[in-house]
């Protein structure tokens, strides 16, 4: 058996779809569909007719004619049979109501269905539920994987508010305390109680001694620590609601908080100081330019390894580092920091081992780069597809991760010229910023559970070109610099010395354009 093409035609005779199967030239198969109405007889549900170089096998469905157009050597029975799945498959996807603009509507569907059934002229052992199913494209996979998604997303919804109400009352807790140290005569100048109201001479007298306190009063009030608990209650700053408007219509600005200081005036804030005596930081800076085929144009990674000392004694100290091959990357280290005993022993000192590093502030003590345009590289990749179709624009746009990086906070920033979008589907969350007129797409976390997502959205038709360039942002707490620190010791004694370290990659600049 072997099937030329399988066509719906009108009772005129007029082709509405046909799907070839084997290699054959427009003109013929449209002479060959114009020579059929001559050919068809009347009186028949199932019949053939044949010509000296095919057979027509049809079918008559209302105003329609389902024909198969097949060479004479295949087998009818067969042929009979790949007919009558058909003729079920075309009510299913056009309604029931057999018309030539239902036909024409669901063309693209009956064609699917078609090559569902039919494979390279040959028929397929399949049932009209397969066919239906595949048409649909419904996957246990990937309805199992969006399930655990959401799951995710709503367990970390359920942890943010569980943290949200523990903030609420910690916040409340403070303030309770704050007013609990407020002065006596303060918080219960009111507590004389129904004596206060019994008589006019104590009512005058309690209303003198709070407008002209004593000065011996007065004196304790203002000699008190605590009394600065009252700047809690005061109004917000005016500055802050625009701030907060402006914040939640997606700019990203800094919002100022009061800071309570338990200590009183002379208290002060270091919450960038850890708790060690020394503190060594490796950051890493990304920067990558994709092309919009998804090729990489550039990719350049600038790193540095910083410490922070709490005291100048701990200062005197000796950074032993654990390196990888790291064939790419070009290292400098800081002028007075002894070349010669990082590039034999891999160890950060200073020159003069009699000076400690100044205590503080942060210093670079290593920097790192390096440029490349190996794609296997590229930590995440974006693909656009936007298409334009009935006057709308439908993008479909999606992410892929290598499995070398754990991606924490991706952000990608999708310019939408053409108003708010509506999103038919999305792996993560999604809000659009009407000030920058952008899409934004943000995915929590990037593991092996979703190396890869999608969206798709649709907007008023609009050039392609307008839908870039794309911007990306993540961290990670993985750097492309095999780099880690083994020991810091003191210089003079000899001893082992506390630290805290911290890896962080970020990006700096990662767009397609």
């Amino acid at each position: 058996m072997v099937v030329l093409a399988a066509s719906v035609l009108a009772k005129s005779g007029k082709p509405l779809v046909s799907r070839q199967y084997m290699d054959m030239s427009r003109i013929r198969i449209e002479g060959l569909l114009a020579a059929f109405p001559k050919l068809v007889g009347s009186g028949k549900q199932h019949t053939y007719v044949e010509t000296e170089n095919v057979r027509y096998v049809y079918q008559p469905m209302e105003n329609l004619f389902l024909v198969l157009i097949t060479n004479k050597q295949s087998n009818i029975l067969e042929d009979l049979d790949t007919l009558r799945v058909l003729s079920k498959l075309v009510p299913e996807f056009c309604g029931q109501s057999l018309e030539e603009d239902a036909v024409c509507e669901h063309a693209f569907d009956l064609i699917f269905a078609f090559d569902e059934v039919i494979s390279l002229g040959n028929k397929e052992n399949i049932t009209i539920l397969q066919v239906r199913q595949n048409c649909e494209m419904e996957s246990h996979e990937e309805k199992l994987h969006k399930m655990i998604i959401q799951s995710k997303i709503n367990d970390t919804k359920d942890i943010m508010k569980k943290r949200a109400n523990e903030i609420e009352k910690s916040k409340m807790e403070t303030k309770a305390k704050a007013s609990s140290m407020l002065p006596a005569n303060v918080t219960g100048f009111g507590s004389k109680g129904s004596g206060a109201i019994s008589g006019p001479g104590d009512s005058v007298t309690m209303m003198d001694s709070f407008s002209r306190p004593e000065p011996s009063v007065a004196k304790p009030i203002a000699s008190k620590g605590p009394s600065k608990g009252m700047q809690l209650g005061k109004a917000k700053k005016a500055g802050n609601d625009f701030l907060e408007s402006l914040a939640k219509e997606g700019e990203a600005v800094e919002i100022e908080r009061p800071v309570v200081r338990s200590g009183g005036p002379t208290a002060t804030v270091m919450s960038h100081i850890s708790a060690e005596p020394v503190t060594l930081n490796i950051d890493e800076k990304l920067n990558v330019q994709l092309n919009k085929q998804g090729g990489l144009e550039n990719l350049e990674v600038t790193g540095t390894l910083s410490l922070v000392v709490n005291n100048e004694e701990d200062g005197y100290m000796r950074v032993a580092v654990a390196a990888g091959a790291n064939k790419q990357f070009q290292f400098k280290t800081h002028p007075n920091i002894d070349k010669a005993a990082y590039s034999s022993q891999n160890v950060l000192c200073l020159k003069d081992a009699s000076r400690p590093f100044p205590p503080g502030s942060e210093l670079g003590i290593l920097k790192w780069r390096m440029q490349s345009k190996d794609e296997s590289l590229v930590p995440l990749t974006i693909n656009c597809w936007p298409s334009v179709s009935g006057g709308q624009s439908f993008v479909n746009i999606e992410y892929e991760s290598t499995s070398s990086f754990d991606l924490q906070h991706v952000s990608i920033t999708i310019p939408v010229p053409r108003g708010p979008p509506t999103v038919n589907s999305c792996d993560g969350e999604w809000r659009f910023d009407s000030r920058q007129s952008a899409l934004v797409w943000t995915i929590e976390l990037v593991d092996d559970t979703n190396r890869s997502g999608s969206m798709e959205f649709v907007v008023g038709a609009t050039d392609s070109d307008n839908f870039y360039p794309v911007d990306i942002s993540f961290s990670s707490n993985k750097t492309f610099c095999d780099m880690a620190v083994e020991t810091v010791t003191h210089t003079q004694s000899g001893n082992p010395v506390k630290y805290s370290s911290k890896r962080v990659l970020a990006t700096s600049e990662y767009s397609v354009a």
